[in-house]
């Protein structure tokens, strides 16, 4: 009965939300963004908007290739020529492949050398790899380019923000708790109208809402580098150098649920979660509110 009784407790969640401006000298987005090393997927909505601009286009396609690696030693990674080649000369990213963090033996390698645990497997990110594969008798499995999904969204119902209403105020505007449960709704294709006969999903938008025209989503699912997610965020930025019809637009991370750590050395479990993400909402005025989430048994993200 015990057991039960802790397979029906509700799993502890922590979520943290921030306001700041893209222009504050202290603005941390670029540093939270950079030490959140091992992303599988990352989506960004733009309300109001029914086509990508080039640049933006441009980036998507090109957050590719990464590559699966076999027969790999650990070792291997604290040699001289690993340490000279990759990460002297550069950074290196890995994580251990198909294997869950509290059953198996994981390895996740970070960009400044830094490694933990064991591992039977790995992918790893990096250009260049092919050469040093063939010193060091690695087996290169294959390489892979990130799956990509755009879709316009028509008449989409969206929460009203105000960017300096991080809690949200009565009858004028929601909060970033509600947004972040209805943009996990949006990214899910799950049903907003709450209709009685709909038995999977009754979550409506919260309100006050508006009613977009069409929406603009695209969802990146791989192995993507934080450099990579650095450029998204600030070419979503640069997005209202112009005048647009839409007041916000989201940026949207999730790490790999077995990954070991999750913002620089933290310490990341599953047991009954594996989340840790992050989102950007980012304003017409280049205000911004930063959501960071970790579930389990995590520390409060940074």
């Amino acid at each position: 009965m015990a057991t039960l009784r802790r397979l029906r407790e509700v799993p502890r969640h922590l979520l943290v939300c921030e306001k700041s401006n893209f222009g504050h000298d202290k603005s941390r987005h670029r540093h939270l963004v950079e030490t959140h090393y091992h992303n599988y997927r990352v989506s960004f909505l733009i309300p109001e908007c029914g086509i990508l601009s080039k640049e933006l286009k441009n980036l998507v396609m090109e957050t590719g290739p990464y590559y699966s690696v076999k027969n790999l030693p650990l070792h291997e990674l604290i040699t001289h020529e690993f340490i000279n080649t990759f990460v002297k000369k550069g950074s290196c990213y890995a994580l251990t492949y198909n294997t869950n963090i509290d059953e198996d033996n994981t390895v996740a390698l970070l960009p400044n050398g830094n490694n933990a645990h064991l591992f039977l497997s790995l992918i790893l990110k990096e250009m260049g790899f092919t050469e040093l594969a063939f010193r060091i008798h690695m087996t290169l499995y294959g390489e892979h380019q990130p799956k990509i999904a755009l879709s316009t969204v028509p008449e989409l119902q969206c929460p009203v923000l105000r960017s300096s209403a991080l809690r949200g105020e009565p009858e004028a505007a929601c909060s970033a708790p509600e947004l972040l449960d209805w943009l996990g709704a949006v990214f899910s294709h799950a049903e907003l109208n709450n209709e009685p006969h709909n038995f999977i999903s009754a979550y409506c938008c919260p309100q006050p809402s508006t009613v977009v025209a069409k929406a603009y989503l695209c969802t990146i699912t791989g192995f993507i580098l934080p450099e990579k997610i650095c450029l998204l965020l600030e070419q979503l930025c640069r997005y209202f150098d112009e005048p647009k019809l839409a007041p916000w637009v989201t940026l949207s991370v999730q790490g790999f649920a077995d990954s070991p750590v999750s913002w620089r050395e933290n310490e990341h479990g599953f047991r009954k979660g594996g989340e840790h993400l992050y989102n950007f909402v980012i304003f017409n005025n280049q205000d911004y509110w930063l959501q960071m989430a970790v579930g389990a048994n995590d520390d409060c993200p940074p």
